[in-house]
């Protein structure tokens, strides 16, 4: 049997619901559950929501909420849905968890949405936690990138290497 995989779910726009023509939202309800059913995920994985947070309005403490939770946890391998706009920062947050596969995914437009890249995002991130080294890493736009090498690029709306990067593939 494959080793269970732990999600934490953080908010961001892949889990935002719309509420009218004006662009109302809120954060809903964690939609990583609904997207493995949809997608016949067979990978044993446990789903705890932590936080319900655009990522620009995540803070310290929520961090540390984050990386608390990711190294209590005794699964090895952790994969966390988060906000695109703060990601990084989160990621590097994170970096120095002893024995932990961590990786960080997100999504352009909301896992309700038809047109959206979470069904991907999330594919690739349960991928990569399976086969990357420990340590931390960010799933976007089909790569794997680590921290200190990759930024969003929010005219283009992807994630990119810097130059500086240890991109994992």
């Amino acid at each position: 049997m494959p080793e269970t995989i732990r999600i934490l779910t953080t908010g961001g726009t892949i889990d935002k619901v719309y509420f009218d023509a004006a662009s109302a939202f809120e954060i809903g309800e964690p939609q990583v559950a609904a997207v493995l059913r949809d997608a016949n995920i067979t990978v044993p994985v446990k789903v705890t929501s932590l936080l319900r947070k655009d990522s620009l309005d995540m803070t310290a403490q929520d961090r540390l909420v984050i990386r608390k939770n990711a190294a209590d946890f005794p699964e090895r391998m952790v994969v966390i849905t988060h906000g695109t706009d703060t990601m990084v920062e989160t990621a590097r947050f994170l970096e120095g968890l002893p024995g932990k596969v961590i990786v960080l995914t997100g999504a352009m437009q909301p896992a309700l949405f038809r047109g959206t890249d979470a069904i991907f995002n999330i594919g690739a991130a349960l991928t990569a936690v399976q086969i990357l080294p420990e340590g931390v890493h960010i799933a976007m736009n089909g790569r794997v990138f680590h921290p200190d090498g990759v930024r969003k690029n929010r005219e283009a709306n992807i994630f990119e290497e810097t130059g500086t990067s240890r991109e994992k593939g």
